[in-house]
């Protein structure tokens, strides 16, 4: 059967020059509307999900199976279109499927390089905003540099967040700047109103910076997240780039070592958000030097705002619903804690809530009154929330830097988070904050018992929380510090 040995891929070509390859697309969420584009329609036998309620159903025309079911069909080769590789790639072994025959969404340059099968690339033209053409054909000067920030995406999440910042900074200080990015978000209208042009080009998701030919025109390069892997792959070596990592381990699963390897170090600045995307990529690629550069938070003035009036501890966890966020952990350490100490509290769960996990969640506490499930909220909302909470809980399995906890430190709100996120380097426990070991249970519940149980102490621990704030993450810190590396990456420029 086909994918049981290692292929021997031929491409047929049809008319139109596309190649006819089977493929099965395993993943039906976020990164399969990411990636979606990049397949012809007829090519793809099936897509694979583990979802019930999806098998049997039709997306985009095409048929939705189980892995067991899909795998039964005449295929030549299985992408992942998740950040879920591991676990979806020891399912498609369990299943029978050749090794060889696996791929992930980061393999698709070597693929269309390889011809296997064909890029979609006409169909998707740059989409330029504000008129970045003007900067783009704008001769190169000494005393104002031309950069382009490029995003994994424009969503209202940390990173992307954070690169918005570092582009109003390098604004405000003489910097020609232009924001880019692989896909379309609410954070473009954003970016636009602040008078930073934006270019959304689709094609930075599978192709290298030698062969994204506007990006020439620029005299500093810096890209967010290991997302662009790829794209960092092949370079004009001349071009100074910036690489602000923020991923940690997990993010990693579906990149080739060997890829990581290959980047060239000459003229490329590898900075990270704190230590765990640090030991991140330096787990996969030992003596691949990395600096920090911590990202700021603006400052809403929030130190001394009025509390909600409630007799209640207010808890509050801010995050995608998925294993790795450890929503979970949190569930059953409020579980522990007993009936009579619990009442005096309430725990807000806010953040995407469709998926299979966050079900799961929902039917945990529905024997649990005092905690409340909401969906995802934007950030003004985000402001109000922390203003009117008592503690903020990150009890992730892992989280580089998460922008939530420095915002909450922001509003003078201690927060409780496991020693596998990255904020824990800067908490004293006990202090300004509190530690917990990552998926102890118990470590968690006594933390959250102990804070309701001396609720008149969390004042005093937030103002020490704040001071947390100003010294790592304020935007003045962060400007300080993005200058600083701009000035020392500036001078390499060889244009």
């Amino acid at each position: 059967m086909a994918g049981r040995y290692k292929p021997q891929i031929v491409c047929v070509e049809r008319k139109g020059g596309n190649a006819r390859m089977n493929i099965l697309l395993f993943g039906t969420g976020e990164y399969y509307e990411r990636y979606k584009k990049w397949f012809y329609q007829e090519n793809v036998l099936a897509l694979l999900d583990n979802s019930s309620a999806k098998q049997g159903t039709h997306i985009d025309g095409i048929l939705v199976l189980s892995p067991e079911e899909g795998v039964r069909l005449a295929y030549d080769i299985v992408v992942i279109l998740s950040f879920y590789v591991k676990e979806m790639k020891k399912q498609l072994l369990a299943c029978g499927v050749a090794e060889t025959c696996i791929y992930h969404f980061y393999d698709l340059n070597a693929l269309f390089t390889k011809k296997v099968f064909a890029r979609k690339e006409a169909a998707h033209p740059i989409q330029y905003y504000g008129n970045p053409q003007k900067i783009l054909c704008a001769p190169p000067l000494e005393d104002r540099k031309k950069v382009v920030l490029i995003s994994h995406d424009l969503t209202l999440g940390g990173p992307a967040i954070a690169l918005f910042h570092a582009a109003q900074i390098l604004k405000k200080n003489g910097y020609d700047v232009v924001v880019a990015s692989m896909i379309d978000g609410p954070l473009k209208d954003i970016i636009l109103e602040n008078k930073i042009p934006v270019i959304v080009d689709v094609s930075l998701q599978v192709k290298t910076m030698a062969e994204v030919s506007w990006v020439q025109n620029f005299q500093i390069v810096l890209c967010n997240t290991n997302a662009f892997c790829v794209f960092l792959s092949d370079r004009d070596t001349s071009i100074p780039v910036i690489w602000w990592l923020h991923d940690s381990a997990f993010f990693y699963d579906g990149i080739n070592k060997n890829l990581l390897r290959k980047i060239s170090r000459k003229n490329l600045a590898a900075v990270s958000a704190g230590p765990v995307p640090e030991k991140a990529i330096q787990n996969l690629v030992p003596d691949f030097p990395a600096g920090r550069l911590i990202y700021g938070v603006a400052d809403h003035g929030a130190c001394g705002a009025m509390r909600r009036k409630t007799d209640r501890v207010v808890f509050v966890t801010i995050g995608y619903a998925e294993p790795r966020k450890g929503q979970d952990i949190l569930v059953e350490a409020v579980q522990r804690i007993r009936p009579e100490i619990r009442k005096k509290a309430v725990f807000y769960l806010i953040g995407q809530n469709t998926s299979l996990f966050a079900q799961e969640l929902k039917k945990r506490i529905s024997c649990l009154p005092e905690i409340e499930m909401f969906s995802e909220v934007g950030r003004e909302e985000i402001n109000d929330i922390l203003k009117n909470a008592d503690v903020m809980v990150c009890p992730s399995r892992e989280d580089p830097m998460p922008t939530v906890a420095a915002e909450a430190m922001m509003h003078s709100v201690p927060c409780i988070v496991s020693d596998a996120t990255g904020t824990a380097e800067c908490i004293t426990d006990g202090i300004n904050g509190y530690i917990f070991k990552s998926e102890d249970i118990q470590n968690l519940s006594d933390r959250l018992a102990c804070c309701i149980g001396q609720k008149e102490n969390l004042k005093r621990t937030g103002q020490k929380a704040r001071k947390l704030y100003e010294k790592y993450f304020s935007m003045e810190v962060f400007e300080k510090e993005l200058l600083r590396l701009m000035t020392a990456v500036g001078q390499l420029y060889q244009g």
